[in-house]
C-alpha cells in the first residue's frame, strides 16, 4: 500500500498527511472560504483541485444559506457538511480564520473517525493561526 501524502510541502503537508493516513481516505484538499487551493493530495491533480476547492466554497455558501433560512435567521455559522453518495463521503470542516478542510473517502471509509482527524486538523490550523504574528508587524504586539 501506498502512502498517500499532500502535493504542496509546508502549511498544508501538516494539516493534510494525518487525515490521508485514515485507511479509505482517498484525498484531501486545503482550501480558503473564497475557494482558492492552499494544498491538495497528490491523488488529484491541480485542475481537480481547483475545481473542488470552488465546488466545496460554492457548497458551503449554500449550507450556511440554508441553515440561517431554516433557523429563521440572518446567518448561520456551518461547522461541518457530510456529503454521502454512492461513491463515498466527503467531508467538510471550516476554520474560524479563513480556511477549509475538505477530505474524500471511499465507502469504506470510518466516518466517526474521519470526522474526528479532520476537526482536530482544523483546531490545530487554529491554534497555529492564533500564536502568529499579526500581519503588517514585526511580532511586537506594541506595533500591531
Amino acid at each position: 500500500m501506498t502512502t498517500r501524502t499532500s502535493r504542496e510541502t509546508g502549511e498544508s503537508a501538516w494539516v493534510l498527511d494525518p487525515i490521508l493516513e485514515i485507511p479509505h481516505v482517498r484525498a484531501a484538499v486545503l482550501l480558503t472560504l473564497d475557494g482558492l487551493v492552499a494544498g491538495y493530495s497528490d491523488r488529484l491533480s491541480r485542475p481537480s483541485a481547483e475545481r473542488t476547492a470552488a465546488i466545496i466554497s460554492t457548497v458551503q455558501g449554500a449550507c450556511r444559506t440554508a441553515a440561517a433560512t431554516f433557523a429563521d435567521q440572518e446567518s448561520a455559522e456551518v461547522r461541518q457538511v457530510v456529503i454521502e453518495s454512492d461513491h463515498g463521503y466527503i467531508l467538510v470542516a471550516p476554520t474560524h480564520h479563513g480556511t477549509c478542510v475538505a477530505a474524500y473517502g471511499d465507502p469504506e471509509v470510518r466516518l466517526d473517525l474521519l470526522a474526528h482527524r479532520v476537526h482536530s486538523q482544523v483546531a490545530r490550523l487554529g491554534e497555529k493561526a492564533m500564536s502568529a504574528a499579526p500581519r503588517g508587524t514585526d511580532g511586537d504586539p506594541r506595533t500591531a
